[in-house]
């Protein structure tokens, strides 16, 4: 995340203005400041790239108790009882709350939080450079804490459902009979509300989340064989039935070093992911049989319907989903300037079978 304010004559005279040693002056300036800035992060930390962002987003009134009516979520030949997946703080695992399909469901938000401050000298000699830099740490340690409580919630639906995982065809790597085999379990998990053939043949995978070593296993690809059916003869004659992928297909693998999309799946490469990383070992907290050290995940999940949510509070007055406020808990003589930013919001979600894993055991580097 990145801001950067133009050096143009009221910018630098508004900073300038922070620095003031008239404290009527400065207090005017500063919230001036606040308020020019919070459409501004609202938008940066709602359009920022990451595993928070696959969250359908809803808006309700900061007033407003938000509630969900669960029965028009869920299947109509569902149980008379559901699960949903929401957390009650942010960062924290996943709880299961069983819920009643004819039920009114309250959602219970929390809060999101930063804090910042930095020396009232900056703003007095009109340094941009630093109130920029201080507004994008508020936004970073935000948009971190989003994340975290996103991977939270979305690697703990996943492992409390064995039914959308799958092991990878090749022990060590990701390939397209993976592929293959995850396409063929969405529509199979996704049917209609009769158990039948959706209309449209709505329901599947629609994006995948990898580390950067299976990023490789498809880059692989462009010169490795691509079926799992004579493999094992590979060594053997010309004929053992190894086959290589399509010329256009090896082509786009040169090219590209790194691929948005393939074999239908938008693709999405996170360094949290992979051995020893950090969503690797919240899987390996929620599922037993995932080895963190050993095993690599590949996220899937389906983005085309309503069963990832997350709820967000607006303000009526500014029509804001961010409330950034002058942080006034330094006094006179301590010579510095804070600002606070909040949001509240609450993640859900309302249909498992839109979450699903490939598991790469003892996967290679």
């Amino acid at each position: 995340m990145k801001i950067t304010f133009k050096r143009d004559k009221d910018q630098i005279e508004l900073v300038k203005a922070m620095g003031s040693k008239d404290p009527a002056k400065a207090a005017e300036a500063q919230q001036a400041m606040a308020a020019f800035m919070r459409p501004i992060m609202s938008e940066v930390i709602n359009t920022a790239p990451g595993i928070a962002s696959v969250f359908k987003k809803e808006v309700y009134n900061a007033d407003d108790s938000p509630s969900i009516p669960v029965d028009l979520f869920s299947d109509i030949t569902d149980e008379d009882f559901i699960k949903v997946y929401s957390q009650s703080m942010p960062g924290g695992l996943p709880s299961n709350t069983i819920t009643a399909s004819s039920a009114e469901m309250k959602v219970q938000p929390y809060s999101i939080d930063s804090a910042v401050n930095f020396d009232k000298k900056y703003a007095a000699k009109s340094r941009l450079d630093v109130v920029a830099k201080a507004f994008a740490r508020l936004g970073q340690e935000v948009m971190l804490k989003q994340d975290r409580t996103s991977a939270n919630l979305l690697l703990g639906t996943l492992g409390d459902n064995a039914a959308t995982q799958l092991q990878s065809s090749v022990t060590t790597s990701l390939g397209i009979a993976d592929f293959n085999a995850l396409t063929v379990l969405a529509k199979r998990v996704n049917a209609s509300w009769n158990k039948g053939t959706p209309v449209g043949r709505t329901g599947g995978v629609t994006d995948l989340w990898m580390s950067p070593e299976r990023m490789a296993d498809l880059r692989r690809m462009a010169y490795n064989p691509i079926n799992t059916v004579g493999a094992a003869q590979i060594a053997a004659a010309a004929d053992s039935g190894v086959i290589t992928a399509p010329d256009a297909i090896r082509q786009k693998l040169f090219n590209g070093g790194g691929l948005s999309e393939f074999y239908g799946f938008a693709i999405h490469e996170i360094n949290e992911l992979g051995k020893a990383q950090r969503y690797s070992k919240i899987f390996n907290q929620v599922y037993g049989t995932f080895n963190a050290t050993a095993d690599d995940l590949v996220l899937a999940l389906d983005l085309s319907g309503d069963g990832i949510l997350r709820y967000v509070s607006s303000d009526p007055d500014t029509n804001s989903e961010v409330s950034l406020q002058v942080d006034d808990q330094y006094v006179s003589r301590q010579q510095r300037i804070g600002y606070y930013l909040n949001l509240e919001e609450a993640r859900l979600i309302l249909d498992r079978r839109v979450i699903f894993g490939i598991k790469v055991a003892n996967a290679a580097t």
